[in-house]
């Protein structure tokens, strides 16, 4: 699909199936099926491009959809997340079968690694224990949350074997022993389908193995799982620029006087834009991790910062339960808990800088 039809395609599939959702999705925790269907369906998934131009397609896919609705630009990320690990993998059975439903949106997909990201930062023990069985591996623990599930979906998962190596499988939520509940209640994103997943000796046979050696594969697949979060913010920025253009001329103009207007917001976001393209195009994306976790960061920090600009431009109407910028508040505050959270990317940056300055030549004595 070319460039100009994708666009059309997508503008389409959000003002015709998201739009007229989103305070569904939002008060009432729709999940925006119709939508995620009608991308699938017109091709929007499908990726035999280079790995940049998949890269660049998926996160304006992402951002533009986010722009609307982050709780459904949130299961995009889920969806194409999950995508990513079946374009990685060696397992034909998961390549050439699944992949395909996936991208044809016959099936969605979860990515189900928030504990292990979190696990292989050193912020938890991993859930998910296994013990290898004939044709396969007995799988049990408990996931507290995985996010865009249903009756059609499939999501990632790692579990240890015997606590010496950690194996990657893609599991469907109609799993024999697989029981799983919905979570709601939350301050946003309630339409993102989001379980607790608990595993009683659950049978995963050798086709659904992503990898045999799950410590070597999210190293490689994590910069796309984390790159592809950015656009997330990046959307929701944009929409709270516009918003605060559109509030301007209430009560006299007197928003003038506030500190932050959204020309420097605006600003801002064109650099964490083109920041973004730039990653993009990298042949060798795993090369751009620590730029990545930097740009996350700043992307979620100006996404905070735009939103509550966009409040107080709006006064009294953005604090109704239903107002768009009061949305995109609580949006914003999910997005800076998703993992890796605000505080886990802060860690990881000062791990980054320390190993940086450890491996630097020492200067020697009488050196300027």
């Amino acid at each position: 699909m070319e460039t100009a039809e994708r666009k059309q395609v997508i503008e389409s599939c959000i003002q015709d199936k998201l739009k007229p959702v989103v305070r569904k999705i939002d008060a009432e925790a729709l999940y925006p099926f119709e939508f995620m269907n009608s991308l699938g369906s017109a091709g929007v998934f499908r990726s035999q491009a280079l790995l940049s131009e998949t890269l660049l397609r998926d996160t304006d896919l992402i951002e533009r959809t986010s722009t609307a609705c982050m709780t459904t630009g949130f299961n995009l990320w889920c969806h194409l997340a999950a995508a990513t690990y079946l374009r990685r993998t060696d397992n034909v059975y998961l390549r050439q079968k699944l992949l395909p439903l996936l991208e044809e949106g016959g099936l969605r997909g979860g990515t189900g690694l928030s504990n292990p990201m979190k696990f292989y930062a050193g912020l938890e023990k991993l859930h998910l224990k296994a013990k290898r069985v004939a044709g396969g591996y007995s799988v049990s623990g408990q996931l507290p949350m995985v996010s865009n599930l249903g009756t059609d979906h499939w999501f990632g998962i790692v579990a240890s074997v015997e606590e010496e190596r950690r194996i990657m499988a893609f599991v469907p939520c109609r799993a024999d022993r697989l029981s799983m509940k919905e979570k709601l209640g939350y301050l946003a994103l309630n339409g993102s389908a989001t379980y607790t997943c608990a595993f009683d000796d659950v049978f995963v046979p050798d086709d659904w193995i992503v990898s045999e050696q799950a410590d070597d594969f999210v190293e490689d697949i994590r910069p796309v799982f984390v790159l592809y979060q950015i656009p997330l913010g990046l959307g929701v920025t944009s929409a709270a620029v516009e918003s605060i253009g559109k509030a301007a001329g209430r009560q006299g103009g007197c928003n003038r006087y506030l500190s932050i207007q959204s020309a420097e917001i605006g600003d801002e976001l064109s650099r964490r834009k083109e920041e973004l393209r730039r990653i993009c195009l990298d042949p060798n994306v795993t090369a751009q991790w620590s730029a990545i976790v930097r740009l996350r960061l700043d992307t979620v920090l100006l996404t905070l910062k735009a939103v509550q600009a966009d409040m107080l431009h709006h006064g009294g109407s953005a604090y109704l339960q239903a107002s768009e910028p009061s949305r995109r508040l609580r949006e914003a505050y999910f997005l800076a808990n998703l993992t890796p959270t605000v505080k886990h990317l802060e860690k990881m940056l000062q791990l980054m800088e320390a190993q940086s300055l450890s491996a630097a030549p020492r200067q020697r004595e009488g050196e300027p």
